[in-house]
């Protein structure tokens, strides 16, 4: 009787193991599958921080934000310093400097071939000197991106608002550097600072530095 006794007993704890082994299975898998759901659901964050206000420094944060806002990102830009220049209404001031910068000059965008792909090496003591070689590296630069059928920036940056891009100025640089409100464009989303964008840039999938 006894005997008896304890196999039931051991019969019933082996059940009850495999109940357990097979409940638990079952709650890891609805478990992974609902984890699986609310990321495929959860939708992907970037913020950009733009600080520079040069042509060619320009179009690096509008690219990447419109390219991720048309992938269903929440994108969010906050200028910066120099940054702000590229949120002003007026874009015709954007130039674009050679020195210091040693991938400048570029090759020229017009002439024949031959004269296209002659790299103009020239020194930054020599740049410095010639009136008027900002404004004409400015020039060639602005050929150079019509010639490849790339959109300007003020275009691009609409393109960004359309897609749904949060366009935020520094307050802080909007007061230090003496900025009026009224210089920049409508669609300016706020002026916060940068206690108020942290916050954002630490929940965002991505933050870029440009």
């Amino acid at each position: 009787m006894e005997t008896q006794t304890k196999t039931l007993i051991d019969h019933a704890e082996a059940l009850d193991r495999v109940i357990r082994e097979r409940v638990d299975a079952l709650l890891d898998q609805r478990l992974e599958a609902k984890l699986a759901a609310l990321k495929a659901a959860k939708t992907s964050a970037m913020t950009i921080i733009a600080t520079k206000g040069t042509l060619d420094w320009a179009y690096p944060p509008f690219i990447l934000a419109s390219t991720a806002a048309a992938l269903g990102w929440d994108v969010s830009i906050f200028f910066t310093f120099y940054g702000l220049e590229l949120l002003k209404k007026d874009l015709s001031g954007l130039q674009v400097s050679p020195l210091g910068n040693p991938a400048m000059p570029m090759k020229m965008p017009f002439g024949p071939e031959w004269f296209r792909s002659i790299r103009w090496n020239i020194p930054n003591a020599l740049q410095s000197v010639i009136p008027g070689f900002e404004a004409f590296a400015t020039a060639m630069m602005k050929k150079t991106i019509k010639n490849n059928g790339v959109a300007e920036i003020g275009i691009l940056r609409g393109l960004s608002v359309e897609a749904g891009v949060n366009l935020i100025g520094c307050q802080m640089t909007v007061d230090l550097f003496g900025y009026k409100r009224e210089e920049f464009i409508g669609e300016v989303k706020d002026y916060v600072g940068a206690a108020s964008f942290l916050p954002m840039a630490k929940d965002a999938d991505v933050t870029l530095f440009i």
